[in-house]
């Protein structure tokens, strides 16, 4: 592919700015001082985006400089928030992402958009100059998140995935477990995400809101009509958006384990079962869906509900606090089955037991919610410039398994075999067309970074 003029790119890209033969010089391309406030600017102004950024206001070395959204009115209530909160003058109020990537005052971006933009965001951020936090799934597809390592790499930048669970003391606590043997041979790895739910209705299209730019949130995404449902969470439920409840809450639960198992390569086959079987709704993505994954020496489950409403998330008294859940209702808890001994472990705080042959707990250690601890490793990557805990090279590997598990789904429910050095399934053409979307619009993701 042709390098592209900077004017030839904003076109294509629709105004995004990113481009390797104009990183922008400022202070985002310095090394910041150890003293010196970070300026952050979020990206998507919803309710995750903003629990973000409370989290990193509540830091006194960093100052939220920047708020975009192309929702006017939820920009202005961000703003209005973000200023009763922060003292000094309120942050920019910005409708497009090139404005953000434009401000040379900007170390640091938070996205938090709809999954389908976040490579496309995340890369352009790089190029720019920019650190980046952005949220899981951190690719819509395996060969654009091999794109956002390449620059990330290319362009010397921070990128910290919102896979928090890797800067979890407790989790940490478990690996050195596990890494000293105590558990024995570890065969089989079960992971779990069956919550509850109810059926997903489209209903009403309802009406554009007045200022809103519907294809700017399409971005890369196929063309369609607007519909209130969709953009207001709905989107989840689709293809061309999301990767289901997989995506969505079940990488967190995945990711954790794979760190813990050593983050192996990709596995050589997986294998699906399941559909929307409870609920007959509008939903594109499945309602049951059952993943196996063998890897050499040992085979990893994934298992997920939307119905199974006697399953319960780990609550928050948990996660801030020393108790276990109950094992036997806990939706997000992961298995270790080790010749020697058993382990079980809940993700955001839900801490672990290591149970003996005799049924006793023979370790333990309480969890916190690892939230500040990642957001700190984040800062402190800012300035010593390493790879932070959830980099995005490490967390590849954990997206690669989600996303093929889900086309084994999608094409039928399929055993597949898969090539981790090729990032390829062997044999079969249909599978290998859902590793990457086409480039069809002017916020696709680049060929070159």
């Amino acid at each position: 592919m042709k390098t592209l003029s900077r004017r030839r790119f904003l076109g294509a890209a629709g105004g995004l700015v990113g481009i390797a033969s104009m990183a922008l010089k400022g202070r985002s391309q310095g090394v910041l001082g150890s003293n010196e406030r970070i300026n952050i600017a979020l990206i998507g102004c919803g309710g995750r985006g903003m629990g973000l950024i409370g989290g990193f206001m509540e830091r006194k070395d960093v100052r939220v400089a920047g708020l975009c959204d192309i929702h006017p009115e939820r920009l202005s209530g961000a703003a209005r928030g973000v200023g009763a909160r922060q003292t000094g003058p309120e942050p920019k109020r910005l409708t497009r992402i090139d404005q953000v990537l434009e401000d040379r005052d900007v170390d640091a971006v938070v996205i938090a958009t709809p999954d389908h933009w976040h490579t496309p965001a995340a890369l352009r951020a790089c190029q720019a100059g920019k650190d980046v936090y952005v949220e899981k799934p951190f690719c819509h597809n395996v060969w654009e998140g091999r794109q956002l390592v390449q620059a990330a790499r290319k362009y010397g930048r921070v990128v910290q995935i919102g896979t928090q669970n890797r800067s979890g003391a407790y989790n940490l606590a478990a690996k050195a477990y596990i890494d000293s043997g105590a558990l024995g041979d570890i065969r089989l790895v079960k992971v779990y995400n069956c919550k509850g739910g109810g059926p997903f209705r489209l209903g009403d299209p309802g009406e554009k809101p007045e200022g809103f730019d519907w294809q700017e949130w399409l971005g890369p995404a196929p063309g369609r009509t607007y519909h209130q449902r969709i953009f207001g969470g709905g989107w989840h439920q689709f293809w061309d958006f999301s990767g289901g409840d997989l995506a969505d809450d079940g990488i967190h639960q995945l990711d954790l384990a794979l760190m813990l198992m050593g983050d192996p390569a990709a596995p050589g086959s997986v294998s699906a079962s399941g559909g929307r079987m409870q609920f007959k709704d509008d939903r594109e993505v499945p309602d049951v869906e059952i993943l196996q994954y063998e890897y050499p020496g040992f085979v990893l489950t994934f298992e997920l509900t939307q119905y199974a409403n006697a399953m319960n998330k780990i609550a928050g008294e948990i996660r801030g606090g020393d108790a276990f859940p109950n094992w036997l209702q806990c939706a997000t808890r992961i298995e270790f089955y080790g010749s020697k001994e058993f382990l079980v472990l809940g993700r955001h705080g839900g801490g672990w037991q290591a149970f003996n042959s005799a049924g006793k707990v023979s370790s333990e250690h309480f969890g916190r919610h690892p939230d500040p601890e990642h957001k700190q490793n984040f800062v402190e990557c800012l300035r010593s410039r390493k790879r932070p805990n959830s980099d995005v090279e490490r967390c590849l590997q954990s997206h690669t398994v989600m996303h093929i598990g889900n086309i084994a789904h999608r094409i039928g429910n399929r055993q597949l075999r898969f090539d981790s050095a090729t990032e390829e399934f062997i044999g079969n053409a249909e599978a290998n067309q859902l590793l990457r979307r086409a480039n069809q619009n002017r916020y696709s993701v680049p060929e070159v970074v």
